[in-house]
């Protein structure tokens, strides 16, 4: 199958899915899920405000829900769907030819559905938590993750705002050892809405008392200092770079949590000069940085 066959059986497939996602409401509705647990989450931010000086409808509220729905439903069928089933087709073939297409067996295939979901959950936050360390340590891929950390007043929907080159970076990253273990992702809808609500939560106008399980799991109070415009002492590059556990920022020595950090000022030395709207943003890691900024 060529690029425009692909490109058109994506976008045909895309309508449809749209339109029964808009149309038919079923406990694998994504878009269900995510208005029903951005709605549950907001609600949490308006009834128990962590920041109480910080409005309900903060700063750039509507422009980071715009981020939210383009970075989930628009951005990934109008490209990241047709260049994954490519991607995919080439790592087959190129498997094939060196007799190696073994390696791409269901391996998962024999345990439980909890087990899996499990392993993938785990094996994915993992390769992600990789990932955003390497949104700030290389300097081409942070220029894209600023966007996310233009963000000066958290709140869930936060979560999303990011530029959709990072969309095609985890995917990339994560694609082969997804691959090698057998899962098909399309299929774990279960894990999609979890990270979702774990996400939602860590960048949410709340205060989530974990006690032990901070240790475990991302949270506000944690994450909060990953956004934080002084960065603190020894930490370069930033830190707490879990997506939804914190495990591994303990675990490898980036986890750092100085003080309560409810009122810290949040974004990076020269946002003021970043762009404050979708398209300039979404342009800005194309072009050639100024070294002042």
């Amino acid at each position: 199958m060529n690029i425009v066959e692909t490109s058109q059986t994506v976008y045909k497939d895309f309508a449809r899915f749209l339109w029964s996602e808009m149309t038919h409401f079923h406990w694998n509705n994504y878009l269900l899920w995510l208005i029903l647990l951005s709605a549950f989450v907001y609600l949490l931010e308006v009834l128990f405000p962590w920041r109480k000086e910080q409005g309900k409808i903060r700063k750039d509220f509507w422009l980071d829900t715009f981020y939210m729905f383009f970075n989930i439903f628009i951005f990934p069928f109008i490209i990241l769907k047709v260049a994954a089933t490519l991607s995919f087709d080439a790592f087959m073939s190129l498997l094939t030819a060196f007799n190696l297409d073994f390696l791409v067996a269901n391996r998962v295939a024999w345990m439980p559905l909890a087990l899996q979901l499990l392993v993938l959950f785990v094996v994915r936050d993992f390769t992600h938590w990789n990932v955003h360390r390497l949104l700030h340590r290389v300097p081409l891929l942070w220029r894209f993750h600023k966007v996310h950390h233009s963000v000066k007043e958290m709140g869930y929907a936060a979560h999303l705002r990011f530029h959709w080159m990072e969309s095609v970076i985890y995917n990339v990253i994560q694609f082969i050892p997804l691959a090698l273990l057998g899962f098909t992702l399309d299929n774990y809808i279960h894990i999609y809405v979890l990270t979702i609500l774990i996400g939602h939560l860590n960048h949410a106008n709340f205060y989530l008392p974990l006690g032990p399980l901070k240790y475990i799991f991302n949270n506000p109070q944690m994450h909060i200092w990953h956004h934080a415009r002084k960065l603190p002492n020894g930490m370069k590059y930033g830190c707490n770079y879990g997506l939804s556990l914190s495990l591994w920022d303990y675990l490898f020595g980036t986890a750092n949590v100085p003080t309560d950090g409810r009122d810290i000022e949040l974004g990076f030395e020269g946002d003021e000069k970043f762009p404050k709207g979708f398209l300039g943003q979404l342009v800005y890691g194309f072009k050639k940085e100024n070294p002042k900024n």
